[in-house]
């Protein structure tokens, strides 16, 4: 019997509506969970420095972002077998976690509970991370870049928001008895909370276990238009959701065997060394040639423009990424880094030329961020994919926190030109990688 395989099959979804509707909610989380994180964050320092002494609360700051890479494995595993919407609310209820335990840390004077809430905490982060990767689960080849970025930007609007609210914050819970700063952690509880139950409740049909079923049940067709017997388990896979062992040594495999993957992991983590190394230190900069009085209103200018380089502009970057393609975007967030770090280290204490410079590394940031997120969601199986986008979020936050942790003794014992003369070269092995041909047959698409 002849069959048309031009045909939709009837119980095949309509993608459109739930694509929509997933990224409407997405989009809603992210600011939701941006409040939460940015709240905390803009008080974490000083509260730290309080419960623990100056000396260690960078230490305290750190601990978030090692905490939100070291909780995307358990996440990811979450995801690859159950969908994204119980990882991301896993991950928003242990920021919540973290974020009591901050407050009972306050409370208690207690430093290991402080270390402990932060890192905990830093589970917003990783599903603010996580959250751009649902949002191409279901997404048309020709857009993914652009549904990915608007995520990202949506990011923008609870960090520029949040630190407003953490003096009412603080105002609000000092009639419950809460000691000075722990209120905002309060509120980010409550912020990771409903996102959580937001998401729980209404992430519905999963984007990620659609995704899985769609790519099911396109197996068997594919296989009958190239005349060929579909593997057993493609026929079987419906019946899974999701497959078992795929944790990050089987994502690293395959990652490994696939030069796409490769590019889009490099160019997220490179992006975020430079970024992190750069602007860490441009406040200890600024410090040098301002004095007490002027140095926070300058500070806060200077990172203002450099967080608005990160995200404001993150959907015309997602439109580049699908309209010129993900390398070209990749090279270009490249050339922005390494102009940002030519301009930031030659501006000496020209505070509107060291702006620029930061503008600009949040400008390259972007580009290898969406770029790199987009080329890496789309150059692996569906089967593996939470495992390899965990992989890259740990592998990024990491040498994140090893950036933050090194740029201070460069700068102690060289100088800011030097750090960024260094987090120069430290593009160079993406350039390599973005350049290399790409061998015939080599697997860099979606199976």
């Amino acid at each position: 019997m002849a069959t048309d395989l031009t045909a939709p099959a009837r119980t095949r979804p309509d993608v459109a509506p739930i694509q929509r509707r997933t990224l409407r909610l997405l989009f809603t989380t992210q600011i939701i969970g941006g409040i939460g994180v940015t709240i905390g964050i803009s008080v974490g320092a000083l509260l730290a420095a309080r419960v623990a002494g100056t000396a260690v609360a960078g230490l305290a700051q750190s601990a978030s972002v090692v905490g939100g890479a070291l909780l995307a494995v358990p996440v990811t595993r979450i995801m690859n077998g159950h969908g994204r919407r119980p990882g991301l609310a896993v991950a928003y209820l242990s920021g919540a976690v973290g974020a009591v335990l901050v407050v009972l840390a306050t409370v208690t004077r207690s430093v290991p509970l402080l270390f402990l809430g932060m890192l905990l905490f830093g589970g917003g982060t990783a599903a603010s991370l996580q959250a751009r990767y649902a949002a191409v689960d279901l997404a048309e080849p020709a857009r993914r870049g652009r549904q990915l970025s608007l995520i990202v930007w949506a990011t923008t609007i609870g960090a520029v928001a949040a630190p407003n609210f953490a003096a009412l914050a603080d105002r609000t819970t000092s009639g419950w008895g809460l000691p000075p700063l722990a209120g905002p952690f309060a509120f980010s509880a409550a912020a990771f909370v409903l996102a959580a139950g937001v998401l729980l409740v209404l992430l519905r049909p999963d984007p990620l276990l659609t995704a899985r079923r769609l790519a099911a049940a396109d197996a068997p067709v594919a296989a009958a238009v190239a005349d060929v017997t579909p593997p057993a388990e493609a026929v079987a896979a419906p019946a899974r959701p999701a497959r078992r062992g795929a944790g990050m040594r089987a994502a690293w495999q395959v990652v490994r065997g696939r030069p796409a993957a490769r590019l889009g992991i490099a160019a997220v983590a490179v992006g975020h060394v430079v970024m992190v190394a750069v602007m860490s230190m441009t406040p200890v900069r600024l410090g040098e040639s301002h004095g007490d009085a002027d140095v926070l209103r300058v500070v806060g200018i200077v990172l203002s423009l450099h967080i608005a380089g990160m995200y404001a502009l993150s959907p015309l970057v997602g439109w580049l990424t699908d309209r010129v393609g993900r390398r070209a975007v990749v090279l270009g967030g490249v050339v922005l880094l390494l102009a940002a770090c030519a301009v930031a280290g030659t501006a000496g204490h020209h505070t509107p030329r060291l702006s620029v410079g930061l503008a600009l590394l949040g400008l390259g940031w972007s580009g290898t961020m969406v770029a790199g997120s987009t080329l890496l969601s789309e150059s692996v199986p569906a089967a593996v994919r939470p495992s390899v986008q965990g992989l890259s979020d740990l592998t990024m936050g990491l040498a994140g926190a090893g950036a933050a942790a090194l740029s201070g003794f460069v700068m102690r014992a060289a100088g800011y030109p030097v750090l960024t003369l260094l987090a120069a070269i430290a593009v160079v092995p993406l350039v390599a990688l973005a350049l290399r041909p790409v061998p015939v047959g080599a697997p860099d698409e979606e199976d």
